[in-house]
């Protein structure tokens, strides 16, 4: 029989999952899995757990926020043969599993999670570091560090955000310097992100036909600093569209690698997780990095 660990965030989506455990539970059990489940216990549990034990499964699957699948890839990042993973959405945000095809309630994404159609995905390595779909830095990505839920939900809602920032004079630019696979982009830009996934709380993201998980390239867009409000509306016009326009100060496009420098400390956000203030940040695609189990749905 195969075996499945089966990690779960208690607190993720103010706790929805509890009353369907049992369900998720036999809808794996009679897919012919056997089961062990471990409910985390604190910021990390699912790196360690996944680190730990992960090889000794044949499919992890995580249920809960983007921050949970984080923790579980990263454990699984340091194993030399990595289990497929399955994923059953559960958080604030959910925005990678926009990419997986997944259907709605629980038990059909058990269903998925059990007997989906696994594919190779590529992962990003940040530094020494991993993320699933975004390393971001800039505006609103040192926002509420201490009060995680808090900042995932802003980060849902990341245009609003930039709007309040620049009405309360609290816009910054980073002089940045951005090495990557067609050359070099320099200047001051209040936003940038690498990414591997068609959306960012549900707003920015190069368009979803260019994006592709599995292609071994990061999507970058960076956002320039605008110098007057019309170049600002402009931006966030673009943004809200998912599109890039170099006229209105967004700048979009793909590579395997870049070097990210700067002069001074910049925070960074990995899946919507601090992820340090390097001066120098080292982004790579790792190709076909681990496997995640689709869905075959459409919504």
């Amino acid at each position: 029989m195969k075996k499945m660990l089966f990690i779960y965030n208690p607190q993720a989506g103010k706790g929805q999952l509890r009353p369907k455990l049992s369900a998720v539970l036999d809808v794996f059990t009679k897919a012919g899995w056997l089961v062990t489940v471990h409910p985390t216990q604190f910021k990390g549990d699912a790196t360690n757990l996944t680190a730990e034990l992960g090889g000794e499964f044949d499919r992890i699957v995580c249920c809960g926020g983007d921050g949970t699948l984080h923790e579980t890839v990263t454990g699984l990042m340091t194993l030399p043969e990595r289990p497929e993973i399955g994923y059953i959405p559960a958080g604030t945000t959910n925005d990678f599993s926009r990419n997986l095809r997944l259907p709605r309630g629980y038990e059909k994404l058990a269903a998925v999670a059990a007997a989906g159609c696994p594919r190779a995905v590529d992962i990003g390595r940040f530094n020494d570091r991993f993320f699933v779909y975004v390393a971001a830095f800039g505006a609103f990505t040192d926002v509420a560090y201490d009060t995680p839920q808090q900042f995932k939900n802003m980060f849902g809602h990341l245009a609003y955000l930039m709007e309040g920032i620049a009405r309360l004079g609290n816009l910054k630019g980073y002089e940045v310097s951005v090495e990557h696979d067609g050359g070099v982009v320099e200047g001051e830009y209040i936003f940038g992100m690498a990414s591997n996934t068609v959306s960012v709380g549900g707003l920015i993201g190069l368009p979803a036909d260019t994006v592709a998980l599995d292609d071994g390239l990061l999507e970058v867009v960076l956002v320039r600093m605008p110098k007057s409000p019309a170049e600002f509306q402009a931006a966030i016009g673009a943004l809200m569209k998912q599109t890039t326009d170099e006229a209105a100060g967004v700048i979009g496009f793909h590579t395997s690698r870049l070097r990210v420098t700067c002069a001074e400390e910049v925070p960074w956000t990995l899946d919507g997780e601090y992820g340090g203030s390097p001066r120098t940040a080292d982004i790579e695609n790792c190709r076909h990095a681990v496997t995640i189990v689709y869905g075959n749905e459409t919504k």
